[in-house]
């Protein structure tokens, strides 16, 4: 066929509209990193590129790799630099100064990381679950829905007796600052957090994930996590990871609208609980929590558009238990917080040493949370989430 008659150029025409970016307010389609023209196929004049390219331009397990080895180097880079700086030491504290240094130098890592591989992608940075209408008013109501389901947890507790106070910690200017600072740690925590596993790796996961991708992936983690010897926490990855299994199976049989977004939650759920092992006072039931939360973040981007919800939820959780109620978080007491939470009776149930998050009551609250969450937002996105799109894995 002649390259240059009007049925080729219809056809390419009609190619390149559908890999056109999506308007704001959409939950984010797949792109294609490359120009229909780039994209090789098997046994084509481009010999093995087709292994690194597909359909959608770059393939995602490369996309993934890059973008892991970029962030680590680029934060390396970032920590060398504050380090000698003086700006934190040799002997971490968790310390709203230290706490904002060390969560700059990651984020610093994912955003340059994430310019990078959008580049080589030819997407821009809000493309990776960013977008989406109202972004700063889904952030406030993230940080509230965060402040308020702590405080429903820590409210729980203190009525069932698994929790009491001690004395206030700080006072009059005092109060403000530390709070503002512990505010920003945390901003900083969310932008990280989310940035990597509900912005960027939830995206690339669906523009490159089935269920037996998604499988692979978790049973790999669980692996993993059998080889780290990290005691009961494991068994909370464990769980999650089977919590899975049949839920997802059905979607991929259905053939499901978006099937790839809920697999890739799957698998960027699990992957969040199986990093928090890493945190020297988890038990299992908030390492399932982590897990658990993760896959409520996924749920918000299906129903608001952009991960912005989730960022702030992040925020406002973590600030209320380690600034405002003082509780320990993963085991960790935060210093400069305003009251003073303390476990009490059966850990089971208050949560021990690893906090109000390790209590079996942490659950509920992320369920409670979850179904306010699709109450608020789910009815008024029905036209978003029936918009059809098209989602071959890579």
């Amino acid at each position: 066929m002649d390259p240059e008659s009007p049925h080729s150029l219809d056809v390419a025409q009609s190619k390149e509209e559908s890999l056109t970016f999506p308007p704001a307010g959409t939950i984010p389609t797949l792109q294609a990193g490359l120009p229909p023209a780039s994209v090789p196929s098997p046994g084509s004049d481009h010999g093995l590129l087709w292994i690194f390219v597909g359909a959608q331009g770059l393939r995602a397990g490369w996309s993934v790799l890059i973008f892991l080895v970029l962030g680590s180097m680029i934060s390396a880079a970032a920590f060398f630099a504050f380090f000698h700086l003086h700006l934190f030491g040799t002997e971490r504290h968790f310390t709203p100064s230290e706490s904002i240094f060390s969560e700059l130098a990651m984020v610093l890592g994912i955003v340059g990381a994430a310019a990078i591989v959008a580049l080589i992608e030819r997407r821009r940075i809000l493309d990776y679950n960013l977008r989406g209408p109202h972004s700063p008013r889904h952030f406030l109501s993230g940080l509230i829905a965060g402040f308020v389901a702590l405080s429903a947890l820590v409210g729980a507790l203190a009525a069932g007796g698994w929790l009491g106070f001690g004395p206030v910690a700080l006072s009059g200017a005092a109060i403000l600052r530390s709070g503002a600072l512990w505010g920003l740690a945390f901003v900083l925590v969310g932008l990280f957090e989310e940035g990597t596993f509900r912005c960027y790796l939830q995206f690339t996961f669906t523009r490159g994930m089935n269920y037996w991708w998604a499988f692979g992936v978790v049973a790999l983690l669980c692996v993993l996590q059998a080889a780290k010897h990290s005691g009961n926490s494991a068994w909370g990855v464990y769980a999650f990871a089977a919590l899975g299994l049949l839920p997802c199976f059905l979607i991929h049989r259905r053939a499901a609208a978006r099937s790839a977004f809920w697999q890739a939650a799957w698998a960027t759920s699990t992957l969040f609980g199986f990093v928090h092992t890493g945190n020297g006072g988890e038990n299992w039931i908030g390492i399932f929590a982590a897990g658990f939360i993760g896959f409520v973040f996924c749920v918000s981007i299906w129903v608001t558009g952009s991960a912005w919800w989730a960022i702030g939820c992040h925020a406002g959780w973590d600030w209320a238990e380690t600034f405002f109620y003082g509780a320990a978080d993963s085991g960790m007491r935060g210093q400069g917080h305003y009251l003073t939470a303390n476990p009490a009776g059966n850990p089971l149930w208050s949560g021990g040493a690893d906090g109000p998050e390790g209590s079996l009551l942490v659950l509920g609250v992320i369920l409670l949370l979850l179904l306010v969450l699709l109450g608020l937002y789910g009815r008024r996105n029905r036209a978003v989430l029936d918009t059809p799109s098209s989602q071959p894995a890579n």
